[in-house]
Order: C-alpha cells, then structure tokens, then sequence
C-alpha cells in the first residue's frame, strides 16, 4: 500500500540533502536525495539559471563531475558546495546549428526565387521549339537573347552560398538550366539547317510579354503571308 501510494502522488520520501551551488556570484540552493546523480542536479538547476543541463559543466572540489556519477559516492553530502560554470563550447556548437540551419533556408529561398525566373524562361523555349518544329525561320536573336537570360539566372545560383540540402537544390537548378541552353543550341542549330534548305520565306509577327527583370518573352507567334518580305524577325520555309 505504500508503495502504491507514493506512485501516485509522486513524492520521493528519502532522506533529502541541501547543496549549495555557484554561478558566478550568485548561489542556488538545491535539495534532492544523496542518491541522485549530478545530471540530475543539472536538470534543477536548469529551472533556476535558465541554462540548459547541456550547456553546464559542474565542478565538485575542484574536479568536474560526470552526468552519470552519483553524488553520495562522489562525496557530496549536506550543506556541500559544487560550482557551475557554463559550457561555452556546447553553446557555441548549438549557435553553430542554428546558424547552418538559417543559412540552409536562405539558400534554399534564393534558389526557389531563380526556379521561379527558369519557369517562366521555360515557356519562351517551348514558344521557339514550336516554331522551329513547325518549319517557321526565327531570327538568331531569338536564341542569343534567350541563352543570355538563362546565363543571368547560372550567375544568380552560383553566388548563393549552400551547404546539405540547399547545396543539392542550387546543383539540380543549375543543372536545369544547363538542359535549356543546351536546348536552345539544338534549336539554334535547326533554325539555321531550315534556312538553309529555304528558297522563300515569309514574316512572322510576333507577340511579347514583359518578364519583372525588363526583358521580354515570346509567346506563340501569328504568321502574315509574303513571299518575298525577309525580316529580322521569325521566318517560314514554304
């Protein structure tokens, strides 16, 4: 019956010892069984200081004590005197994390605003993949315009400065936007393969949407017929 009753109510009946601990200039009294190890002590003292159990190194006669080490083997009786100094090197690791972990979401934010910029970018490769599949001549400003913005974007991730995760998103977009210059080479290179074997051609008008970095970005293009007009602009073998 007492056993069931002191599970109940919590209460730890043994003998109870005071231990006076100092942090600087300040004392902290503690009271808890001899029995208790020093970890425990760090988990009061927690309460007290507001230093983590993590973050404190406990001194007793001048040795540092272990978290495991009891205090009544260790010698540690009533009215005993320990000393608590911070653990500057936890901190500092602790501050560590916390900072790679801020840092891993800045990156991580630079990089998802340069895939928002690659997508849209994207829809003007499909815009000039359509045309030229479609026999249509585009004028090779298309492609050095296009390849220029995508080079923007090469520059943008690779001044961000990554670590773990962020690292291997900023490698999997720079690797994305390789793809579309490689693209738009391909492309460039089909274009002039079309005008070559071109004995007429025709205008293309375009349309043009405006991009938040200034440039402008093709959309799908409208045709005007002509058998003789050569422009700057998109041209059609017949």
């Amino acid at each position: 019956m007492f056993m069931e009753k002191r599970e109940v109510s919590g209460v730890d009946d043994r003998p109870m010892i005071n231990i006076i601990v100092t942090l600087a200039s300040s004392n902290h009294h503690i009271y808890l069984p001899p029995q208790s190890t020093f970890w425990d002590v760090k988990k009061l003292l927690a309460h007290k200081t507001g230093l983590p159990p993590e973050e404190q190194r406990i001194f007793f006669k001048g040795k540092e004590k272990d978290n495991e080490e009891h205090l009544h083997i260790e010698g540690v009786k009533d009215k005993s005197k320990l000393l608590l100094l911070e653990d500057t090197y936890n901190k500092e690791i602790k501050l560590e994390e916390i900072r790679k972990h801020n840092d891993m979401l800045k990156a991580s934010e630079a990089v998802a605003g340069v895939r928002a910029e690659v997508d849209k970018l994207s829809d003007r490769v499909s815009a000039l993949e359509a045309a030229v599949d479609s026999g249509i001549r585009v004028s090779d400003k298309e492609f050095i315009v296009s390849t220029e913005l995508f080079m923007r974007q090469l520059l943008k991730l690779d001044g961000i400065e990554a670590e773990g995760e962020g690292k291997l998103q900023r490698k999997a977009e720079v690797r994305r936007v390789q793809n579309f210059v490689d693209t738009l080479d391909s492309l460039k290179a089909k274009n002039s393969n079309t005008l070559s074997k071109s004995g007429k051609t025709i205008s293309v008008s375009t349309q043009w949407d405006t991009f938040n970095n200034g440039m402008r970005s093709l959309n799908a293009p409208t045709t005007t017929s002509s058998s003789t007009n050569v422009t700057n602009d998109w041209e059609q073998v017949d």
